[in-house]
């Protein structure tokens, strides 16, 4: 109750309600259905709510889903090319059913057992452990400790499907690690450390479909709209050149911008050795839970090749396995106390709201009133990934959930890409694209949950994570068109 009431911000939320009555109440276009309309009027609301946090985000997916069954059942039917009779209503019942699809979707199966795979690593401490292996065996400049911070957030990422739990497992030992050497909190390789922390786990959520939720929100929409599975092996070829050379260049940025003081020694060491003592030896739990995740990575990458399996379903064999008594490593009331249920609901709604806008027509009717009217439909396609990709970053500085953003921006750019009928446009390609850009939270610590834990530490300011994330970010866009250009042109992704 005391953080519900926390959360609170009633005036964002009459502005959300106030959006919502404005764009309902509004003459329906011309080529919009009026089902189409009042899922615009939900989506407006939504925007505002998101991007000024005036409800928790499961009460914001709550609010969507009353409001869309409320003014959608109230709406005429929408059927592509029927005409429904005078004064006929979809009922709330069928709307109902439109804003729960996404509760079906295999891809809301795949997020419900990823969070499940992270609170199993919080709960054994494994992510930890594995942090601390990683650390151990770099350097004790500061350059090794950066780059072994780094390292450890590229691996855990392979292993541990949620960004804030990642980065949340390697912030407080970073912070030992600056308490090692005898600095204060607020030092200069404080700042470099969390900073280096919270971006290399964005970097690293372009690369890997299942590192991050926003992800798998959008392979779910593509499913649905486009009928094709995006396998963890193809997103991981199609993505990981890119983050592997802005991992080079995450390493320069931080030692150009934010240099650490120059420390050395055992100290690094010494506190990672610390660290680990106070684990303890290897749990039987643990070894457990390490050979389902390297099952299931390897089940990952040879999704399509050397087996039928689908990443969800994998996955919920593997959180079944976890959650098997004796076999297993928690049990299901330690489940959920541990489990993020409100990151489930937001994103199953968000696939449900997508696939509502899609179907009745309004994220066409958006995408030829913003982008159409842009004159993006004539552009080359390399001309069109930087036209999408630059409004992509600019529109995510109002966003504090790359989710949410997932939820707003890929639904439109499916109705664009479909409306293009260009055979030299790949509809795949692009929506990819555009997903990879999704994760484009460098700038402002405000744009991800990740990069607040981080700036939760007090140990650096908004200016700082600002310096670097505009160096970051410009590099990365200027990556992205290269890649566009080459790379992904020979892969077929364009």
């Amino acid at each position: 109750m005391t953080g519900a009431r926390a959360a609170f911000k009633p005036l964002p939320l009459v502005a959300a309600a106030l959006a919502l009555t404005l764009v309902v109440l509004l003459p329906t276009p011309d080529g919009l259905s009026v089902a189409g309309q009042r899922v615009l009027g939900v989506l407006a609301l939504a925007i505002v709510v998101w991007i000024t946090e005036a409800v928790s985000y499961p009460v914001s997916a709550a609010l969507v889903v009353t409001l869309g069954a409320l003014l959608l059942g109230a709406a005429p039917p929408f059927a592509a090319g029927a005409t429904a009779a005078p004064g006929a209503r979809l009922g709330t019942t069928k709307a109902l059913g439109l804003f729960l699809e996404g509760f079906a979707a295999p891809a809301a199966a795949l997020v419900a057992a990823a969070v499940f795979l992270a609170a199993a690593m919080r709960h054994t401490g494994l992510d930890r452990r594995l942090a601390l292996l990683v650390l151990r065996r770099t350097g004790t400049s500061p350059g090794g400790i950066l780059a072994g911070a780094i390292l450890v957030g590229i691996v855990l990422a392979f292993f541990v499907p949620s960004t804030t739990a990642r980065v949340g497992a390697i912030v407080p030992i970073m912070g030992g690690m600056v308490a090692a050497f005898g600095l204060p909190a607020n030092s200069r390789l404080a700042a470099c450390l969390m900073i280096t922390t919270a971006q290399a786990a964005t970097i690293w959520n372009v690369a890997i479909k299942t590192a991050a939720a926003q992800n798998l929100l959008a392979v779910g929409l593509i499913q649905q709209a486009l009928g094709v599975t995006v396998t963890w092996t193809a997103w991981f070829r199609a993505a990981a050149p890119w983050a592997l050379v802005m991992t080079g260049v995450l390493w320069l940025v931080m030692r150009a911008v934010v240099p650490p003081e120059p420390v050395g020694g055992a100290a690094s060491r010494d506190a990672v050795r610390a660290q680990l003592a106070q684990l303890g030896p290897v749990r039987a739990a643990e070894w457990r839970l390490v050979a389902v995740a390297v099952a299931l990575l390897a089940l990952w990458t040879t999704e399509g090749t050397l087996h039928p399996l689908d990443t969800s379903t994998t996955t919920l064999a593997a959180v079944t396995l976890l959650l098997l008594p004796r076999v297993g490593v928690l049990a299901w009331e330690e489940a959920e106390r541990l489990v993020p249920w409100g990151t489930v609901l937001l994103f199953a709604v968000g696939i449900s709201l997508g696939s509502v806008l899609i179907a009745t027509g309004a994220a066409a009717w958006l995408s030829r009133a913003t982008l159409g009217a842009l004159g993006v439909a004539a552009l080359s396609p390399l001309a069109m990934v930087a036209v999408l990709s630059a409004i992509n970053i600019v529109v995510h500085l109002g966003f504090a959930s790359a989710t949410s953003l997932s939820a707003t921006w890929i639904p439109i750019v499916l109705a664009f890409v479909a409306g293009l009928h260009r055979p030299d446009v790949p509809a795949l390609g692009m929506v990819l694209i555009q997903q990879f850009v999704v994760s484009f939270g460098f700038l402002l610590p405000v744009n991800s949950p990740q990069n607040m834990v981080a700036y939760s530490t007090g140990a650096f300011t908004t200016r700082d994570f600002l310096k670097t994330g505009i160096w970051i970010t410009v590099v990365g866009y200027l990556l992205l068109l290269a890649l566009a250009a080459t790379w992904w042109r020979y892969i077929g992704l364009l």
